[in-house]
């Protein structure tokens, strides 16, 4: 059996920093610099600058750029990640490359996994508005069931991209159960929308290498000088949105992550908490950390007193 040609891989200098940026993919759009965070499109032989990208959340999952494995029989890489938002959670999208030049996603949300590849239309696919959760519907001849339709927008990426949405633009998601176990996915934010057809797995069924270890997991912190006074500002919980800088008590906008840029808030009356930062004790038999604190004033409606 004839083994597959090797992938002509491009790389160039970033356009805002100058570090070098890889294409190991020739479908592959866009990137985002390793080290400056620019968001950069590839056009022919040339990169161009779109801005910076929003820094990825710590999410503690076990898979990084560059980890490798096999699907089908097909080995693959992991060249690159998308963090997208919904309104009551989010999910992550690893983009793939297979060593024949495919293209795969596997998508991770709360420890479960789908991978998926890209599957054509053999028609026009239903609008967004007319796929109801539970309802019914057939793609390419096979019935599923809408399981999941949300707005979803993109908040973080990094590495190489073969599609890139506006970030913090909202587009509809749709995801289809079949009764076989298949899993097929249409992205709205594309136009024609995109389609991909995969199915649940386990880690260990795609064989990976170059995992994070458990000691990089078990670092949970993010680390960012605060924007109003310069100090160093720590961040404990990966789904915070604000955070208080110890040295000059300025609240920051942690909302579009810490790569972001931050915006901050002068606080000049701070109530400091009568149960001190880092603290710890027990809850009906559970161990609870106290992490933040606010304080919050009210008005009786139709009534002057404050409370």
């Amino acid at each position: 059996m004839a083994e597959p040609a090797a992938q002509r891989s491009y790389r160039a200098p970033c356009p805002g920093c100058g570090a070098p940026v890889e294409f190991k993919s020739a479908q592959s759009t866009h990137a985002v610099c390793g080290y400056c965070r620019s968001t950069v499109v590839r056009e022919g032989d040339q990169l161009a600058r779109l801005g910076k990208m929003a820094e990825v959340f710590a999410d503690f999952s076990p898979l990084q750029l560059a980890a490798s494995g096999r699907w089908e029989g097909r080995g693959f890489s992991v060249v690159g990640r998308l963090q997208y938002r919904y309104e009551g959670g989010g999910w992550t999208e690893w983009q793939t490359v297979f060593d024949d030049g495919g293209t795969g996603t596997l998508s991770e949300d709360n420890g479960a996994f789908v991978f998926s590849t890209p599957l054509l239309a053999q028609r026009d696919l239903p609008d967004a508005e007319h796929l109801r959760v539970g309802a019914q519907t057939a793609v390419n001849g096979a019935t599923y069931t809408v399981s999941f339709h949300q707005p979803v927008s993109l908040s973080a990426a990094e590495g190489e991209l073969s599609h890139l949405p506006p970030i913090g633009q909202p587009f509809d998601m749709v995801e289809l159960r079949g009764a076989d176990g298949a899993v097929c996915s249409l992205d709205y934010g594309t136009s024609p929308p995109t389609l991909s057809l995969g199915r649940e797995v386990r880690l260990d069924d795609l064989a990976l290498k170059g995992l994070r270890s458990e000691s990089a997991r078990e670092d949970k912190g993010r680390h960012f000088n605060c924007p109003h006074c310069g100090a160093p500002v720590d961040v404990a919980l990966e789904q915070s949105k604000s955070v208080t800088c110890g040295a000059c008590n300025s609240l920051i906008d942690l909302g579009e992550g810490v790569g972001a840029e931050l915006k901050s808030a002068v606080q000049d009356e701070p109530v400091r908490p009568l149960i001190a930062l880092g603290r710890s004790g027990k809850l009906q038999g559970a161990t609870w950390q106290v992490v933040g604190f606010q304080h919050r004033m009210g008005q009786v409606p139709g009534e002057d007193e404050h409370f």
